[in-house]
């Protein structure tokens, strides 16, 4: 067998991947040719491409005869080097490449993998002289082509994972097994051997009565001998040394029966091969990503799957901020690591006991990260007060010393300084600090006795360096007493999560509002989004791509949770759980090592 020469692809890949770098958009739609020559080509004219086109969307190809690899690669800051090759299925008689390789390699590219999907040659008696090994010889070259380049790309060469679906799954469970198989002549030395396996809805087994009997067909002839279907029977090739797997099935698939999965899972569990499978009830073959029922969840159990076995980075966690009983003792932490299960930090403890303002009092504690690295606190210091409490951390853990910053003390007429807020302009790295208030004499029309008097508003300052402070001025005047407001950026522009603090007629609850500028002018609010029960001080936060908002059932002295869906605000509270006492917070996202710094306090 005559050695191929990859000098001159492996040329025209540097250039490929240098011009990658300005361009990383339009990288996606290039292609990587495996090979300067195909081993054991046989050229047919009449034999070329041919592509399955959605409008401008490759659906997938058939005939193929320049086996490729598309490269996609994640941001450097979010991936471990972590790699993973996609065999598209499709019975091997054609590529599913758009819905089980492009869109996946995106899928992965979240996630912080790099991903390059394989065009392999689908077996041909026209273009190959043995079909039953061309599509492996393409998958050990792929392996080989992203170990080799695994320096020049900032690639981990031990952390390549093969996939693949269906039929493609089966060309991906052959390569785990017969990695090592001299079906090429390589021109070195480098291992061909995925570091781990993932085989959704595969084609595991060629044995009648399991198997799906279109890719046999394809792969091994009508007539395939029993010694053929033994050795691609990927079941009974595994051995100790074959790579970890991750397996994916519906129990209803009619295409594929689950028993190829089952006994592929089996066969690696005697072996005492590290594994992990999923089945579900439903879902039949073919549903890629996951398109309904419990079939749709598999990709976040193989998220999990990939931390746990750190092809991935650890993911971000979530900090709560809160306070307990009346807030003499400071503040207290919480960490989640889905957003739904809070447990407690440092046994409930205090991190930092308060000691500016009249009474003393650290309620409301919300934190935000700036733009300097560093998270920034505010809080309530007191019923009384005109001004509030301020310290900055590098780790939530050590503080500097408290401040208290005199917001409302030009007002002679202020009451109160209550519930305040920071939230980070990005775009003009400005602070922006808002509370509510009430000035005596001021909106008349919604004062009330049953409230004592207590009229409150949203005031605003804006700081870079909470050292100067712009002038208060009024945020937001909705017409009635409103107070803990919450403000995130959504979209391209801001909503402001609030309370309605009417009690003539009751309301009790938290609306929205929203600007396309920080600072305002916002709508006018919102239909309530929280149910028959008093609710404040609102936090808000994306979980699972869904807007979450956290709150205070503060009469039933419990926590609770609205998420955001397409038929409106669903009450979650069901499904999360905070430490018993939690009061008013405020969520944010903080790295897996500060969680893990939090934990050892």
């Amino acid at each position: 067998m005559k050695k191929s020469n990859n000098l001159k692809p492996l040329k025209a890949l540097f250039f490929l991947i240098s011009f990658w770098m300005i361009t990383p958009s339009f990288a996606q739609k290039k292609e990587i040719p495996l090979w300067d020559k195909i081993p054991d080509e046989i050229k047919y004219s009449a034999y070329s491409e041919i592509t399955d086109r959605k409008g401008d969307i490759s659906e997938g190809v058939r005939q193929v005869t320049l086996p490729t690899l598309t490269a996609y690669f994640a941001d450097a800051e979010k991936s471990n080097g972590t790699s993973v090759i996609i065999c598209p299925g499709g019975g091997y008689g054609m590529l599913a490449i758009n819905k089980e390789g492009y869109k996946v390699a995106e899928w992965f590219n979240s996630l912080g993998i790099n991903a390059f999907v394989l065009k392999y040659r689908l077996p041909s008696d026209l273009i190959m002289k043995n079909k039953t090994v061309g599509p492996l010889q393409d998958a050990q070259e792929a392996v080989r082509l992203v170990r080799k380049n695994a320096a020049k790309w900032k690639l981990n060469p031990n952390k390549i994972g093969i996939m693949g679906f269906s039929a493609g799954g089966h060309l991906a469970a052959t390569l785990s097994t017969h990695y090592n198989d001299k079906v090429y002549t390589p021109i070195d030395t480098t291992s061909a051997k995925p570091d781990f396996s993932l085989l959704i809805y595969p084609v595991i087994s060629m044995q009648n009565g399991i198997t799906h009997e279109g890719s046999r067909d394809n792969l091994l002839g009508k007539n395939a001998v029993s010694e053929a279907i033994d050795k691609y029977s990927t079941e009974k090739q595994i051995n100790a040394t074959t790579p970890r797997a991750f397996l994916v099935h519906a129990t209803d698939d009619k295409a594929v029966p689950v028993e190829n999965s089952i006994n592929y899972y089996l066969a690696l569990k005697k072996e005492k091969v590290s594994a992990e499978m999923h089945l579900y009830e439903d879902g039949g073959h073919g549903f890629g990503l996951g398109v309904k029922g419990t079939n749709a969840s598999w990709p976040k159990d193989c998220e999990k799957w990939l931390a746990a076995n750190n092809y991935i980075l650890k993911p971000e966690g979530y900090v709560f901020t809160y306070f307990k009983g009346n807030g003499e003792d400071g503040l207290h932490l919480a960490y989640s690591e889905d957003g739904y299960k809070w447990n407690t930090l440092k046994n409930d403890t205090s991190f930092l006991t308060p000691e500016v303002g009249k009474d003393k009092l650290m309620r409301d504690p919300c934190v935000v990260k700036g733009g300097d690295g560093l998270y920034h606190m505010v809080w309530t210091v007191s019923w009384t007060d005109k001004g509030i409490g301020y310290a900055s951390s590098k780790d939530l853990i050590h503080w500097s010393k408290q401040e208290f910053i005199p917001l409302m003390a030009h007002e002679e007429k202020a009451r109160n300084t209550w519930a305040p807020e920071i939230t980070f302009d990005e775009k003009n790295k400005t602070y922006m600090i808002y509370w509510a208030s009430t000035i005596d004499g001021k909106f008349p029309e919604t004062k009330s006795d049953e409230e004592k008097g207590y009229n409150h508003r949203i005031y605003y300052t804006t700081t870079k360096d909470f050292k100067k402070f712009e002038k208060t001025k009024l945020l937001y005047e909705p017409g009635f007493n409103v107070i803990d407001a919450s403000i995130v950026k959504q979209d391209q522009g801001y909503v402001m999560y609030l309370k309605d603090e009417t009690r003539n007629p009751v309301q009790k609850n938290l609306k929205i509002a929203i600007s396309k500028k920080l600072t305002g002018p916002y709508s006018k609010a919102s239909e309530p989004i929280t149910g028959n029960y008093w609710a404040e001080g609102p936090t808000a936060i994306q979980i699972d791509n869904q807007w979450t908002v956290y709150f205070d059932k503060y009469t039933l002295k419990k926590y609770g949770a609205v998420q955001q869906t397409s038929k409106g605000w669903q009450d979650i509270s069901d499904k999360v759980s905070f430490p018993s006492g939690t009061r008013h917070g405020t969520v944010i996202k903080v790295s897996a090592e500060e969680i893990s710094n939090l934990k050892k306090e």
